[in-house]
This record gives C-alpha cells, sequence and structure tokens, in this order.
C-alpha cells in the first residue's frame, strides 16, 4: 500500500534528489529542481510531497502556487510500480481543495503516449496551451537532443468528471463512467478524422477540417530518440504543426482515444 505524506525534513529532501536522479540520470544538466529548493519551498508553504511503499521512497512531486487559485506542479518522478503517480495525484488533489484553490496544472511531453493517456484519460485533465521548446534543449537522460515541447495542462478539481474519475472505490467510478452518454465506438463521433497519423512508425498529416480530430503520437519516443533520432525529430515538428496548429486556432483537446491519439474538437 503506497503511503503518500508531505516532507519536511532535508534527509527526505535528499532521497527525492536521489530518486529523481534516478529516474532522469541528469548528468553534468542542471535538475529540475534542489534539495535547497525543496527546502526553501516547504518551509513557505509550497507542496513537496513523497510517496512511500514500506518506508522506501518511491515517488516525489514538487508545486508551488499559481496565478488563478491554482497549483502548479512543477516535477513529479516515480520508481516503476502501478499506482504510484495516480496517488500522487489524488493527494496533490486533496491538498489544494483543503487550501480553497479551484485547478492543478503542469506541463508535459506531448509525444510522451503513457503521460497523454494517464493525465487526460485517467484524470481526467485537460491541455490548454502548446508550448514550443518550453524548457529549450535539455540535457538529462530521457529528453536529451530533443526539443523541450510542453502540453500546459490544467486539472479542474471540482469538475464532476474529474470527481468521478478520483473516486478511490474503482467498482463506483465504473458505474458513473458506465452512466456517462455513448458517442460512438471509442467514445468519438463518427465523423471524426485523423489529421495525423502512425503510418509505418512515421507520422502522415491527414485532413484538419471536421468538428473532431484525432492526432496521433509515436508509441515509445524515448526509444525513438535512440533508436532514430531523425524520425523522433520528424514525429517533433509534425505533433507541434498540427496539434499545436490547431490548439492555436482555438480548438479544444477533450481526450485521448484508444492510448493512442489526441481528440481534437471544435468549439
Amino acid at each position: 500500500m503506497v503511503e503518500v505524506r508531505e516532507l519536511h525534513e532535508l534527509a527526505e529532501f535528499e532521497q527525492v534528489d536521489a530518486l529523481f536522479d534516478g529516474i532522469w540520470h541528469f548528468g553534468t544538466g542542471a535538475p529540475p529542481i534542489t534539495v535547497e529548493l525543496m527546502r526553501a519551498l516547504a518551509h513557505a508553504g509550497g507542496y513537496v510531497a513523497g510517496a512511500f511503499d514500506g518506508g522506501r521512497l518511491v515517488g516525489g512531486s514538487i508545486g508551488f502556487l499559481a496565478s488563478g487559485n491554482a497549483l502548479h506542479s512543477h516535477v513529479t518522478g516515480t520508481a516503476a510500480g502501478r499506482g504510484i503517480g495516480f496517488a500522487l495525484k489524488l493527494h496533490q488533489r486533496r491538498w489544494a481543495l483543503e487550501r480553497g484553490l479551484e485547478r492543478i496544472t503542469w506541463t508535459y511531453d506531448p509525444l510522451m503516449r503513457r503521460n497523454a493517456h494517464f493525465n487526460l484519460a485517467k484524470l481526467g485533465a485537460r491541455p490548454r496551451e502548446y508550448l514550443p521548446c518550453f524548457y529549450g534543449v535539455m540535457d538529462d537522460a530521457i529528453n536529451r537532443g530533443d526539443e523541450s515541447d510542453r502540453l500546459l495542462t490544467a486539472w479542474p478539481l471540482s469538475d464532476p468528471r474529474v470527481e468521478t474519475l478520483t473516486q478511490t472505490d474503482a467498482s463506483a467510478r465504473e458505474v458513473a463512467l458506465a452512466r456517462e452518454e455513448p458517442r460512438g465506438p471509442d467514445g468519438l463521433p463518427p465523423d471524426a478524422v485523423v489529421a495525423l497519423a502512425d503510418v509505418g512508425g512515421r507520422p502522415v498529416a491527414g485532413p484538419v477540417d471536421a468538428g473532431t480530430v484525432l492526432v496521433a503520437v509515436p508509441a515509445d519516443i524515448a526509444g525513438l530518440r535512440g533508436a532514430d533520432p531523425g524520425t523522433a525529430k520528424t514525429w517533433r515538428h509534425a505533433v507541434r504543426d498540427v496539434l499545436g496548429g490547431l490548439m492555436a486556432e482555438g480548438r479544444a483537446v477533450t481526450g485521448f482515444s484508444g492510448k493512442s491519439y489526441y481528440v481534437v474538437e471544435k468549439m
């Protein structure tokens, strides 16, 4: 059973620092958070939390207050294992609601398929802005050599769908979701078109002139960066052009379908 709690001691911050370095392998690059900044944030009332499994730190998350009555989740990392990230997000949500906050925001790489599915389908968060090369070229082992495009994502904490998705009773959650009005196979309208497809591992652009369009992302961008940097770069720019372009036009990302496609709709 994973236990999540706020952190206050220097030794705990050092454990988080070691966990993050084990995930990202920063090398000579600057980490996204330091032990000293974790200490300052925690002392000032910011969000610094750790997830523990049998007394062993298996996840950490750091955030700070943002404009618009929000908590911005700056960095979250977990060891391999099911449910750690979800447990951290549930703790974040409780922490924010107890302080009268309305939403939590964070950024993530739009090409990371598992993160997109987790954020949009499992949590009910929604991307609000496409940010090209937001952090510049990063030097950690996961992102090295790639451009750091990010989606700024908002999680409305009291939204009915978010409340349903964050129920700890899995059976009750499934019943509530089953009551939602079906829209067709995979929850999509029948006239949805594919604006960016994965054809043989490469992105292929399609039509965008429909009420609902789908934007594919690669199955494993992290592996692709190492095995075929050229194709990884092609995916980066294709998703930036199509997904970023649609969002710039005012279209809304409303979900992630089949663990493969962003769902983008005219509003």
